[in-house]
């Protein structure tokens, strides 16, 4: 007598229709994801052989060679960045924990500043960090 062997039918599951569908929601959230806001504007930053990367998110008020200051993208001088700072939303985080980055031409005359640290100490920010280039 002979024994046949039965065969067995596989029951695996195909997850290529799945994998792709993955695939297409990761895509979606890459390019759909807001990356930090870092405006255009170009400055030399001074070197500094002793820096520290710090958090790009907050507020960044850029300063230029000629003295023009931006909030975020937007132009302001020294008498508006107050009313700016007002409007700034800081959520559930304090003031005085909200990150702010002064990027300055490496050319721009202290006074100017120093009035920019005045005008966020009015306004109760005192986390900020100056930004600088990397040199080691």
């Amino acid at each position: 007598m002979r024994v046949s062997k039965r065969k067995v039918n596989s029951s695996g599951i195909d997850i290529s229709p799945m994998l792709d569908v993955i695939f297409q929601l990761i895509l979606f959230f890459l390019v759909s994801t807001t990356f930090a806001v870092v405006p255009g504007i170009s400055v030399k930053l001074p070197n500094s052989s002793t820096s520290q990367g710090t958090d790009a998110s907050g507020i960044t008020i850029t300063v230029e060679e000629n003295g023009e200051i931006y909030f975020n993208d937007k132009i302001a001088t020294i008498e508006s960045l107050g009313s700016f700072l007002k409007t700034v939303d800081v959520g559930t985080v304090s003031k005085d924990m909200y990150p702010v980055t002064i990027s300055a031409d490496e050319k721009v005359q202290n006074g100017t500043i120093v009035k920019i640290f005045d005008e966020l100490r009015k306004e109760g920010f005192v986390s900020v960090s100056l930004r600088t280039k990397s040199v080691l």
